[in-house]
């Protein structure tokens, strides 16, 4: 049975993502090892994983070397605007007033990080 193509990673899709952000394109064994920094996961559960993921075209697969190397298929910023406008429908009605407001309160946010976010309203504003 072909799997559909799914544009919302699981937790773990996520994990082996930002991964392969980081570090760029990466071996299973790489992905696996740098997973079992945070939790022990099995190499062919890290393959299985990955295999899937090839499969929902989340990940892209080099076959041309004996180890293959796999790079994810979309950006970092792709995945999280995608991520953030399904939250933005599922959780929010389409409020991002609302959105922006748990964001704010759900985690105490720095000085630095309040001055970009005040410099991204303002360029907003000016559009």
């Amino acid at each position: 049975m072909a799997r559909h193509k799914s544009s919302r990673p699981t937790d773990r899709e996520l994990t082996i993502l930002r991964i392969l952000w980081d570090n760029g394109p990466s071996t299973v064994r790489q992905v696996n090892e740098a997973m079992n920094k945070d939790e022990d996961t099995g190499y062919t559960t890290t393959l299985k994983l990955m295999q899937i993921m090839a499969e929902k075209g989340l990940l892209r697969r080099d076959e041309s070397q004996f180890k293959h190397i796999y790079k994810p298929a979309i950006t970092e910023e792709r995945t999280q605007k995608q991520l953030v406008g399904d939250l933005l429908e599922r959780a929010f009605s389409g409020s991002a007033e609302k959105l922006v407001m748990r964001a704010l309160s759900a985690k105490k946010v720095s000085a630095k990080e309040l001055a970009r976010i005040r410099k991204m309203l303002d360029e907003f504003k000016g559009e």
